[in-house]
């Protein structure tokens, strides 16, 4: 999957917008950030929370990490895009989205 993918999906949602952070693409909802892009475009964080974030990594090992520290023990989440398929990041999106996204929108 490419950058451009990720974006797409991610845009996808209700009231999703880009921005930017530290220099490199985020998506927001209600001004809070849900997904970024990292410098470069090869990966991608979801905020997912510490369990869905073990689950993802349980099924697919080579594809999510954590990000490096207190971050990533809150559930923030690595994707390697090269290694992604559209069906599997769009779900961890999903996820992501509907833990930032305010309750008005998720239900």
């Amino acid at each position: 999957m490419t950058a451009d993918d990720f974006r797409t999906i991610a845009l996808s949602f209700l009231e999703a917008v880009e921005a930017q952070h530290m220099g490199h693409p985020d998506f927001r909802v209600d001004g809070k950030i849900f997904a970024t892009l990292g410098p470069g475009e090869e990966r991608a964080m979801v905020k997912l929370t510490p369990d869905q974030q073990s689950a993802f990594q349980a099924e697919h090992p080579h594809l999510f990490t954590p990000a490096s520290g207190a971050w990533g023990k809150r559930g923030a989440t690595i994707i390697r895009l090269s290694d992604a398929n559209q069906r599997t990041a769009r779900k961890a999106l999903i996820a992501a989205w509907r833990n930032t996204a305010p309750k008005r929108l998720v239900d």
